[in-house]
């Protein structure tokens, strides 16, 4: 059964395009110059990595989904945290090259347990509905 233009559309629109401005956001966002805008709570910028890729993981999950994979809960959570944690890293990488930045091995870590956590929480409240 063939799935019409309409369809591929709204896909596009509500799965893939979240996606797309999100990853755009943390772009640009970790494009500018350093700031000590975050209040001085300890580890707070970890907090901050942790929850921005949970919510990739997450939008990456419900893009997940709509694929053949959706019967696999384990390679649907394996698969959006690894593609939000590849994210977060080559993000990092970027941010080597950015005045006043510097890639941290430590906000690569806070990448990824964002990234795992995200994907563990879309796999509960997803499921739930």
């Amino acid at each position: 059964m063939a799935i019409s233009s309409h369809t591929h559309g709204k896909i596009f629109v509500f799965y893939w395009l979240p996606v797309i401005l999100y990853c755009l956001l943390i772009f640009i966002q970790s494009s500018y110059p350093a700031t000590d805008s975050l209040p001085s709570i300890p580890h707070m910028d970890k907090l901050a990595h942790a929850g921005a890729y949970a919510l990739l993981a997450y939008l990456l999950f419900r893009v997940f989904q709509l694929t053949r994979i959706r019967k696999s809960a384990v390679l649907l959570v394996i698969l959006s945290a690894l593609s939000s944690s590849v994210y977060g890293i080559s993000d990092e990488i970027h941010q080597y090259f950015v005045p006043s930045r510097m890639a941290d091995i430590a906000d690569m870590a806070a990448n990824t347990v964002g990234s795992f956590m995200g994907a563990i929480a879309a796999q509960i409240i997803l499921n739930r509905q």
